[in-house]
């Protein structure tokens, strides 16, 4: 099963995580299918490949909560 979760990335206390999809048996640093997005919470910044995270959502990926709060406030499910 894929699952589009959060890796963590940057350096100690400026963590920010790039958005991927990854298969559920993997660890959080492991390696991942694909590169969708980027969130900096620092910033408040996120970049989401909509095409991708789309093709992924209709494949039978599930987000984990966190990116699906994140998808919701970039407005995602609405198109």
């Amino acid at each position: 099963m894929v699952k589009l979760r959060l890796k963590r990335c940057g350096r100690k206390q400026r963590a920010i995580y790039r958005i991927v999809a990854i298969d559920v048996r993997s660890r959080r640093e492991g390696r991942d299918l694909r590169r969708v997005g980027f969130y900096d919470p620092i910033k408040n910044q996120t970049y989401l490949n909509v095409p991708i995270i789309l093709d992924f959502l209709e494949k039978g990926a599930q987000p984990t909560r966190t990116v699906h709060d994140i998808f919701k406030k970039a407005e995602l499910f609405k198109k």
